[in-house]
């Protein structure tokens, strides 16, 4: 992860001073009814995935947002083209300006929506503050065109020590959706390109449907640490305190094919409260997918350190892997496939439910990388995780160096084939200084390395294992390492570490696994045999199933009803 945010260069894009300008007039009598272009190839990317296998798409899909393109946009209009006049134009649909930060600069004055016609510029944009005369509630939406595509293209601007194609500084009230972000790099070391960066303070900030790739840093690491090399897709970073970066929506984002040395593709780090990640599909980065923060000192008091009480729901992360990442090892391939899908460093009180994770180098991962730092409160429901090189879950620091795990729940997880690599880190694997934590209701297959849980740590205290379901299909006999102690057999597991009193060794009976088809077939004994869970029945199964409404009350173990 990155800890190289801690000033921000001037970004590149031209600023002219813009008067106030009459509003404008709509671009379309039924803007409720339109997508943006980038919506619609992200949901035919889930139909492609579904009409493979149903069960990989999640319930809500990856790539649409809940609310755009749901209600008329906020007058009054202001309109850019790249064909457009910013000496003649007047900001209207008819004659149109040339830079975008000439609209926004107006736009800010009086809320409302600037439109983006379909087209490439190669500018940059920066807003600060809230729409609007001082005490209002104005909203401003920075926007594609209906129908159309707007291309933000780094290809050539210069990156200081930090810069941003997309820049939000202690901005509140602002949505930016259905553009394009791209061809954002450098190779100097030192320098973090970033496609959209929000940061300082604020509230009711919205990313929407936007299309984010291709940025990077391809410098050589240096020194013992291999630094110098960092970018971020989309990074929000509340580097203030008391006030807060919170009722932020980041929703149906596609972020991929980025060289992002050792940060994150999509990262919330420090006072960052209040947050929704949903219907994201980010995929093929060279690090982590989506990253929850704290404790690397981005906030200036301590106590509003950490990412939280937010939600993570409905993503779908694959193909994320630091095996190529010379920030981790050279020369390439390193062997270093630490990259989580989905991953809380230091974050506390968030839910973790209803995402894909596949393909990465871990699935899903909750831990401190801070000494005596804890990743606390996290709710892991209701996810498929599944073909991950490394692991499929992991808890606790990844050694004695760093912070812990504690209360925090996995419960009602489908966790299935990973360990890709047959190093026997298993389905779940329990790292150092785990306390309190809860995992049930889950379903746990082996890989071909038969290991299902793996921890060679003895600390690891009051942590309850029980209700969940394991196999391993390759010989029907799994094995489990539980405080550094071998077994090989269910009994002489449950009879050695005291866990799963209640928990099965028996096949789960997918509908199809090897087509990526997780459902339970009619009479798999996962069925309605789990524990009563308050906590895993708050919120539907990866289907959107209700998760608890069977005949005798109890919910079925793993992703699905």
């Amino acid at each position: 992860m990155s800890n190289v945010l801690k000033s921000f260069g001037l970004l590149t894009a031209l600023t002219l001073s813009a008067s106030v300008l009459p509003a404008c007039v709509s671009p379309m009598q039924a803007r409720d009814t339109s997508l943006s272009a980038s919506h619609t190839k992200l949901a035919a990317f889930n139909a492609s995935a579904s009409s493979k296998s149903q069960a990989l798409a999640p319930a809500a899909s990856a790539g649409t947002s809940a609310s755009a393109a749901a209600q008329a946009d906020a007058q009054p209009y202001y309109y850019v083209a790249p064909s457009g006049s910013d000496q003649a134009g007047t900001g209207s649909e008819a004659s149109p300006w040339q830079t975008v930060q000439r609209a926004v600069d107006a736009a800010m004055k009086t809320g409302g929506t600037v439109y983006l016609r379909g087209g490439i510029y190669n500018q940059s944009l920066k807003l600060t503050g809230a729409p609007g005369a001082a005490n209002s509630a104005a909203h401003l939406t920075v926007a594609s065109y209906p129908s159309e595509t707007a291309v933000l293209d780094g290809t050539d601007l210069p990156v200081a020590l930090t810069g941003a194609l997309i820049e939000l500084s202690d901005v509140s009230r602002v949505t930016v959706r259905g553009l394009e972000v791209r061809n954002y790099k450098t190779a100097k070391s030192g320098s973090v390109p970033i496609g959209i960066y929000v940061h300082g303070a604020g509230e009711a900030v919205s990313l929407l449907d936007n299309k984010v790739h291709d940025i990077g840093n391809t410098s050589t690491p240096k020194g013992s640490d291999l630094s110098g090399r960092d970018a971020h897709g989309i990074a929000v970073y509340g580097t203030k305190s008391p006030a807060s970066i919170r009722d932020l929506t980041i929703s149906g984002n596609e972020v991929y094919n980025l060289t992002l040395g050792s940060s994150e593709a999509l990262v919330l780090n420090g006072n960052v409260e209040k947050f929704t990640i949903e219907n994201n599909h980010v995929h093929d980065n060279d690090n982590i997918g989506i990253d929850a923060i704290g404790f690397e000192g981005t906030s200036p008091d301590s106590k509003y350190d950490q990412a939280r009480n937010g939600t993570i729901t409905g993503n779908v992360v694959t193909g994320n892997t630091a095996v190529r990442n010379p920030s981790y090892g050279m020369p390439v391939p390193n062997e270093a496939y630490s990259a989580g899908g989905i991953y809380v460093d230091g974050g506390r009180d968030i839910v973790i439910e209803r995402n894909r994770s596949e393909n990465n180098d871990i699935g899903i991962e909750i831990a401190s990388e801070h000494r005596g730092r804890s990743t606390s409160g996290i709710t892991v429901r209701s996810n498929l995780v599944v073909r991950n090189a490394m692991t499929g879950i992991a808890i606790g620091g990844y050694d004695k160096k760093r912070g812990s795990t504690t209360n925090s729940i996995i419960t009602g997880n489908t966790v299935a084939y990973n360990d890709t690599l047959e190093w026997g880190t298993g389905q779940l694997y329990i790292q150092f200084d785990t306390q309190d934590n809860i995992v049930q209701n889950n379903i746990f297959v082996a890989s071909g390395s038969n290991t299902l849980i793996r921890n060679d740590y003895t600390e690891n205290t009051r942590n309850k294992v029980d209700y969940n379901l394991y196999f391993a299909p390759d010989n029907k006999k799994g094995s489990w390492v539980w405080k550094k102690k071998n077994y090989s057999s269910f009994d002489a597991y449950r009879k050695g570490s005291a866990n799963d009193a209640n928990s099965l060794f028996v096949d789960p009976q997918f509908v199809d696994a090897k087509q990526g088809n997780y459902r339970l077939k009619s009479g798999s004994p996962a069925v309605a045999s789990g524990v009563v869970d308050a906590v895993l029945n708050a919120a539907n199964d990866f289907d959107g199933k209700p998760r608890g409404q069977s005949a005798n009350g109890l919910p079925s173990r793993g992703a699905y009803e």
